[in-house]
């Protein structure tokens, strides 16, 4: 798995690994019960803080594209791969949503009043 950021990039840099992480989902370096590298080695490679690198990393667990397992490390979960991509993209609609002034509250309704 080969993982940059982007230096550029305006974002916290936990969401950036996360993004990162998240990319190589979608695009297959990474399948399902794939074992990722510990967040020490993400760290050095990434060459940010072991903490960024694991707060990154309870997100995508909070997302459901990741598993914490005692003794086997953090793994891809399974349906990782369909949920990656569709994540990816509501992602950007809240970012865009933040962009035009709207908040998530108000996001959040107009998603509902699509029938």
């Amino acid at each position: 798995m080969l993982l940059r950021l982007d230096k550029r990039d305006t974002r916290p840099l936990h969401e950036q690994v996360a993004g990162a992480i998240r990319r190589a989902i979608a695009e297959g370096e990474c399948l399902p019960g794939d074992r990722l590298p510990s967040a020490r080695d993400l760290s050095q490679v990434l060459d940010v803080n072991v903490n960024t690198v694991l707060r990154g990393l309870r997100g995508l667990r909070d997302d459901g594209l990741l598993e914490f397992r005692r003794g086997r490390g953090v793994t891809v979960a399974e349906g990782a791969d369909r949920r990656s991509g569709l994540l990816e993209r509501v992602h950007g609609l809240v970012r865009d949503a933040a962009r035009l002034g709207y908040s998530r509250t108000e996001l959040i309704e107009m998603i509902r009043g699509i029938p």
